[in-house]
């Protein structure tokens, strides 16, 4: 079992905006087990999009298949306005 964890350092006051994107395209991913995180003792707006998987391999298809939807790519137009930066971190669930 893996976490993945998409780590977004958000333009200053627009974190709100990028959990909005997040919550309607994860609405329409229902099989997806995730977490949206926001930051409280962090670096300011700060948003953490959580995501846990059997392999990552799977994660990866699935992503894709996703991205490829209208409803998705919808859900998720205009997100990067509200993103400065941004990296990703993997762990495997011991």
């Amino acid at each position: 079992m893996f976490v993945i964890r998409n780590v977004f350092k958000c333009k200053p006051g627009q974190a709100k905006n990028l959990i909005e994107h997040f919550q309607k395209s994860m609405a329409l991913m229902q099989d997806v087990k995730h977490r949206i995180l926001v930051d409280y003792v962090a670096d300011f707006w700060t948003v953490v999009l959580e995501i846990e998987t059997e392999d990552v391999a799977g994660y990866e298809k699935q992503l894709s298949e996703y991205g490829s939807r209208a409803d998705v790519q919808e859900a998720m137009s205009g997100y990067m306005d509200s993103v400065e930066s941004g990296y990703r971190e993997i762990f495997r669930i011991a």
